[in-house]
């Protein structure tokens, strides 16, 4: 047989919850993206999508006036988060001594809400700031934070911590978890970091490292998820360049709704899951990266710009494109993401987001972290290659145009209240990558903490499938997975993808008729075997 001709083999596998059956292609060669059907595109000539033009020296400055909302706050740290009504299973996110609670209201946000030790910015208020990107905001939601995040900046910010109204700071001490004072020793030293050692490792899971390795976070890309091996060794990179931390989430972690509907005994029980406390910080080297979430981040300002939350996409899958768009960037000025052990205590309300909120991540999130490994830029300023990056995700899909308007709105405004474009530096990517020696190697093995979760435990026919394909994976090279649904696929299509995406290379949903949202298309059973 010629080398070139690939081996096929099709196995029927016993249907696994309420779905009809499934169909494993065993694929022994090429790539399996020819087989994955993706959804048609519109027909019709596109217009040509305009570049933002900008003259940055022409933006004139906003200052605070006697008229404007709350003229007298002034702060260097600020906690900002989005002002929604108090779940009564909740403490409200205690004041943190040195910290300026901030929120921020929506459509939703009661009348008489309130918060202890808070500002709120409410949607008058918004409007009279004179920011021109409040105008692309929408009515609800954590986007309409982009208000909160310039007025802190034009009140003296340095620091911004994105939190979320459930977040419990542990001993109520932020300075004590995150390094908050880059310019002096608490942000210096040698920080822990994972190897590059692997060119063609381009995304982590962190959780690994904090001793939770079944855990996965949210807008990790789901086939990732099955990568729980510890590091073989880190390397080392001095501190100071650590413009944006994420830190970690006792009780209930960011996690999907994958993880969260398959690994709950009773709905309604809640999450209380722990990470290393004791494990070592860990920055990611550029040409690697990580998840990052508007729950508990912490932002110095040489990475302001990266604080805007898309507009377009669903609120689910905002914060996780802005993490990745930013840590792209944030390379452009030597910055990098570090993840910190557990930083508060996030309480779960019970009441998760559905799948469908989820779709605008799982859908593109990997294709989005290749898009962004590729793509470089010749501006001159950074503000210009931020453009240049929006522009360029704009055209690939990954938001929409609204976005890349409301990025040129909001670097101008970024400017007006007078903030400073960081300088660019070169791209160590496109460096011949250093020889990691014997003695540049450090050894560090996580804890590996307790993966029963409410008494649930991996146990039972599916944990079992699931662990022998995994298995067959690892011996058969690529896989892809094809699903022919008898019945409706609108209530499950989405979950057999984002569940078994993390198994197979591909997951190919057919059925008899075709859904474009979903990326289903039309099939008979006949023709799933050909």
């Amino acid at each position: 047989m010629a080398s070139s001709r690939c081996r096929v083999a099709y196995v029927v596998l016993a249907a696994l919850a309420a779905a009809p059956f499934l169909l494993l292609l065993l694929y022994g060669g090429g790539s399996p993206s020819a087989l994955c059907l993706a959804a048609a595109r519109s027909g019709g000539a596109s217009r040509r999508l305009q570049y933002p033009s900008v003259a940055w020296s022409r933006v004139p400055p906003l200052p605070v006036l006697p008229s404007s909302p709350l003229p007298s706050l002034r702060a260097s740290r600020w906690i900002i988060f989005a002002a929604a009504a108090h779940h009564p299973r909740h403490r409200p996110l205690p004041a943190v001594p040195g910290w300026q609670l901030l929120a921020v209201a929506d459509e939703t946000t009661p009348p008489d809400w309130s918060h202890p030790g808070a500002a709120l910015l409410t949607l008058a208020d918004q409007a009279r700031l004179g920011f021109r990107s409040v105008a692309f905001l929408p009515a609800r939601g954590h986007a309409r934070k982009a208000a909160a995040y310039l007025f802190a900046v034009q009140r003296g910010a340095r620091v911004i911590y994105d939190a979320d109204a459930r977040n419990a700071v542990l001993g109520s001490n932020l300075t004590k978890h995150f390094d908050v004072d880059l310019d002096h020793r608490q942000g210096g030293g040698v920080l822990l970091q994972y190897s590059h050692a692997d060119p063609n490792r381009t995304v982590v899971n962190p959780y690994v490292h904090f001793g939770q390795p079944s855990v996965w976070p949210r807008g990790l890309p789901l086939h990732k998820a099955g990568e729980v091996g510890v590091e073989e060794f880190y390397t080392q990179v001095f501190g100071g360049g650590q413009f944006i931390q994420q830190g970690l989430c006792n009780g209930l972690p960011d996690v999907d709704a994958v993880f969260y509907f398959t690994r709950k005994s009773s709905e309604m029980e809640a999450f209380d899951l722990r990470f290393d406390a004791d494990a070592p910080k860990v920055a990611l080297p550029q040409g690697m990266m990580a998840p990052i979430n508007s729950v508990n981040t912490l932002f110095h300002s040489p990475a302001f710009w990266g604080l805007a939350l898309p507009v377009s996409v669903s609120p689910m899958a905002a914060d996780v494109i802005r993490g990745y768009w930013s840590q792209r960037i944030l390379w452009e000025i030597g910055g990098y993401l570090v993840v910190y052990p557990p930083t508060v205590h996030r309480m779960d309300n019970v009441h998760a987001h559905p799948f469908d909120d989820e779709k605008d991540i799982h859908v593109s999130v990997g294709r989005l972290i290749d898009f962004l490994m590729e793509w470089r830029s010749h501006k001159q300023t950074l503000f210009e290659r931020i453009l240049d990056l929006s522009y360029a995700m704009t055209e690939e899909g990954f938001w929409g145009e609204k976005d890349l308007q409301f990025m040129s709105a909001w670097l101008q405004d970024l400017v007006s209240v007078g903030y400073r474009q960081p300088r660019l530096m070169s791209l160590e990517i496109d460096r011949p990558r250093a020889t990691i020696g014997h003695g540049d190697k450090q050894v560090f093995v996580p804890k590996k903490l307790p993966t029963v979760h409410l008494g649930v435990e991996e146990i039972g026919e599916v944990s079992t499938e699931i662990g022998n394909l995994i298995k067959w994976r690892k011996h058969f090279g690529d896989v892809v997975l094809i699903v022919h649904c008898t019945v409706p696929v609108d209530r499950v299509a989405l979950e057999w993808r984002l569940l078994y995406g993390r198994i197979f290379r591909a997951v190919v949903i057919l059925s008899e008729k075709s859904n474009s949202d979903l990326a289903v298309e039309v099939s008979n059973l006949a023709q799933a075997y050909k």
